[in-house]
């Protein structure tokens, strides 16, 4: 039986719940219910810290200093690359990305000439010995571009950077299956990709049509078999869950089909329903939501399924594969996180490129301009078209580093700290280590003297736990730009 027959066989039997005796590690220590009901805030996901609303006004001559200052540290840092392609053909009604809206292949023009000298302008700041480790392109739908424009794309890149050979670097594309063929596919592993990222979401039909996606499990199957022919070392599949129409059964049917698959990767993301900031939103039919007790019932079964099928549950919304780099980093203690969320390379120096693209230079955070006009305008100009960041503190570099490492690997060594920025952990930190205390009396930690542990039933709680840390993180106040913490 092949494997489409499988997924079919699976959509149409009688829906089915997750049976009542879940494993007891998953139900007992992972998933509290009466406690992640307590912590549910809003709060950030720490892809940076300080988080981009923080950020402020930064002109091309400070962004230029802190290039200068990166060339400067003993070992300057390899580079890491975020290309922007801000294009969609259609709308997906959930969508909270910077995007723009237009079946008209005619305005990639404009942008992939603007782009391409951007990257001529930052190759003129960056050292050509200073290797290229990791490549991604986001959006939008990076193949909105044609294959002509995308291998122009490529070929500035590599010319005006030093790449890594297959084996080390890992060059990563965002794919639509509705977008690609097969030869499309092909055709991406030839420029040097070696890892995509698959939109999913839903494998329902009702839902797909709620959120205006329509996505046949054929071409999502027809995509993923391309890939592994041509040989990407890792495949990544994004679901959503909390849309529209949702329910626990008709998740778990896509999750089951989802474990038939076999993705390396999984991002399981909750939905934030945001129209008065995403007015693309409006579309919802907010009665055709999950209730909240439902979304924590699909996050329940999504965990349990998941993890029962061997997945690792990296944190967040993230899952591996044992023998996935992402899980061995993990293992190994070299998870990172950045924009992209977790990942293997993450001690890089990332250039952003592109509209609204965030880089990060010498530990300081740069943003572009998020308006094709202002973009544009910036280029003609010759000026890099930054407009936002932020410089970072000692006490700012302290708490990103606490974040990162709690966010990671759920372990924060104290001696190594106090070593590195030259504190007493105890007397920097007294505050935040009394705010602890009522986690740690929840279960939800573990505080010793040289060592906080985040517990299993803190897992899915570490964004609250990474909170007490953040010196900017308003407890009392209006926190709209973050979605619930579950």
């Amino acid at each position: 039986m092949d494997l489409l027959t499988q997924i079919k066989i699976g959509l149409n039997s009688p829906r089915y719940s997750v049976p009542k005796e879940s494993p007891p590690v998953m139900q007992n220590e992972l998933f509290n219910e009466e406690l992640i009901r307590r912590y549910d805030i809003l709060a950030p996901r720490y892809t940076s810290y300080p988080t981009a609303p923080k950020f402020y006004p930064i002109d091309e001559q400070r962004y230029r200093d802190w290039v200068s200052l990166s060339h400067q540290n003993d070992v300057p840092k390899p580079l890491s690359l975020y290309v922007h392609i801000p294009f969609c053909s259609t709308v997906c009604y959930y969508c909270a990305c910077t995007k723009v809206i237009t079946a008209n292949r005619q305005h990639a023009i404009p942008y992939l000439r603007d782009l391409l000298k951007e990257i001529e302008m930052q190759e003129g700041l960056f050292d050509s010995e200073r290797s290229v480790e990791q490549v991604h392109w986001g959006g939008g739908t990076p193949t909105f571009l044609n294959r002509g424009q995308m291998e122009q794309l490529m070929d500035t890149l590599r010319s005006c950077f030093r790449f890594c050979d297959d084996t080390a670097g890992e060059y990563s594309i965002e794919l639509d299956p509705r977008e690609v063929d097969p030869e499309d596919i092909a055709f991406l592993r030839g420029l040097g990709f070696n890892r995509l990222s698959l939109g999913v979401q839903d494998i329902d039909q009702r839902v797909q049509i709620a959120v205006n996606r329509i996505q046949p499990i054929e071409k999502t199957l027809e995509v993923l078999q391309a890939a592994n022919e041509c040989g990407f070392g890792s495949i990544s599949l994004d679901l959503i869950y909390g849309l529209p129409l949702q329910t626990l059964d008709s998740f778990k049917a896509t999750i089951d089909a989802i474990i038939l698959i076999k993705p390396d990767r999984l991002s399981v993301f909750n939905y934030a329903h945001l129209p008065e900031r995403f007015k693309v939103q409006r579309q919802i039919n907010p009665a055709d939501l999950p209730s909240p007790a439902e979304k924590l019932r699909i996050l329940k079964m999504t965990i349990e399924t998941l993890c029962n099928a061997g997945y690792i549950y990296i944190g967040m919304d993230h899952f591996a594969r044992p023998q996935d780099d992402l899980a061995k980093a993990q293992r190994n203690g070299s998870l990172h996180r950045n924009f992209q969320g977790y990942s293997t390379h993450g001690d890089c120096d990332l250039i952003g490129l592109g509209a609204s693209s965030i880089g990060r230079i010498n530990g300081n955070y740069a943003q572009n301009y998020h308006a094709l006009e202002d973009y544009q305008e910036s280029i003609n100009g010759n000026v890099l078209p930054v407009t936002r960041g932020f410089e970072l503190t000692f006490d700012d570099n302290l708490r990103r580093t606490i974040i990162s490492e709690l966010i990671c690997h759920f372990r924060l060594d104290v001696p190594s700290i106090e070593y590195r920025y030259q504190i007493r952990f105890a007397d920097y930190f007294a505050d935040e280590l009394k705010a602890l205390t009522a986690m740690e009396n929840d279960g939800l930690i573990d505080l010793q003297e040289s060592e906080i542990t985040v517990k299993t039933p803190g897992r899915l709680l570490v964004r609250n736990i990474c909170a007490v840390f953040d010196h900017y993180f308003n407890w009392g106040g209006k926190k709209e730009r973050f979605s619930k913490a579950i």
